[in-house]
């Protein structure tokens, strides 16, 4: 036992061969780098096809914009001279018109009755799911079938004329009245998207905390009250998103539109969009239809942004 106490208080002896040393702890600086090598290694593949999908495409339209090219010949720069007459040409002024009201009607109506069906239909039973797939379902389907769907519903020799002509009614001009025909668009393009609404609005609805619906039914508050000053201040974000997910895409409605009025009668539903393919590109102006896509796309950004710009500052009145 003595020995053994010697030998420990000693260490080793010096003909022993050294353990092998303590490595420094690496530095914040190499932490950060290694960290950010590890990011940018994850990111890459991302980053790429971001780039080439998305990047290039719009820097290339760019270009294209401010040019007169015309799908064959050479490419010649002309400046701006493809905005100017964008906002000189009165079919453009129209097509506008045609597009900001149904971009506008179209996502009021949408996201209001896809609020107060997901509010009737917020509860779990069976029957309501079935609903909630009801409304969902004409999502599910192409917007061009829907569009063929409804023009033999409300064509002039479609199933409702037909069936009014047998009680010698005069045929109802859903589709062939200028005034009538951009209201029935309107009126399918919203049974077809609210119910995307619909399904939005009820998962965001479950997120509502139960201790909140209490605490109104105990200060008194009915149903009305109740969905007015806490559940849709509750999910106002969700509401937010839906605005713009809906106003984006009315602002690009073009399939339903070449199956159901093909832009007619006499151009009274032709949008923006239906005009740069369906007229533009077949008129080989393809530099003057880049100009066009490329100044819907700015306006569709700038919308998105100016709604959430709206939303974020409505939030922050009432948290200060």
């Amino acid at each position: 036992m003595v020995e053994l106490a010697e030998l420990t208080r000693q260490g080793p002896r010096s003909g022993a061969a050294p353990g092998p040393a303590a490595r420094p702890a690496p530095s914040r600086r190499a932490i950060r780098i290694r960290e950010a090598a590890v990011s940018l290694a994850m990111m890459g593949p991302a980053v790429v096809l971001y780039t080439v999908l998305t990047v290039v495409p719009v820097g290339v339209a760019i270009y294209l914009s401010l040019t007169d090219w015309n799908g064959f010949s050479s490419v010649n720069f002309i400046g701006l001279d493809n905005y100017r007459h964008l906002f000189d040409d009165p079919s453009s002024t129209d097509s506008w018109y045609v597009t900001a009201l149904i971009a506008v009607l179209g996502t009021v109506f949408e996201v209001g009755l896809g609020l107060v069906y997901a509010l009737i239909l917020k509860g779990r039973s069976r029957g309501n799911s079935f609903f909630r797939a009801v409304a969902y379902f004409p999502h599910v389907i192409s917007a061009l079938v829907l569009g063929y769907l409804w023009a033999a519903i409300l064509g002039t020799n479609g199933a409702i004329n037909n069936t009014l002509a047998k009680f010698g009614v005069e045929p109802v001009g859903f589709l062939f009245d200028e005034n009538m025909a951009l209201y029935s668009l309107i009126a399918v393009i919203v049974w077809a998207g609210f119910g995307f609404n619909v399904v939005l609005f009820v998962a965001a609805l479950q997120t509502v905390p139960a201790e909140l619906l209490e605490a109104a039914a105990i200060d008194g508050a009915n149903r009305r009250q109740t969905n007015l000053k806490v559940v849709i201040p509750m999910i106002a974000p969700v509401v937010t998103i839906a605005t713009v997910l809906n106003l984006v895409g009315l602002i690009r409605a073009y399939d339903i539109i070449v199956s159901l009025t093909g832009g007619g009668p006499a151009g009274s539903t032709q949008t923006f969009s239906y005009l740069i393919l369906a007229r533009s590109f077949e008129g080989t102006k393809v530099g003057y239809a880049t100009a066009q896509a490329v100044f819907l796309m700015v306006v569709s950004a700038v919308l998105a942004l100016g709604v959430t710009a709206l939303r974020n500052r409505q939030d922050q009145a009432a948290t200060s």
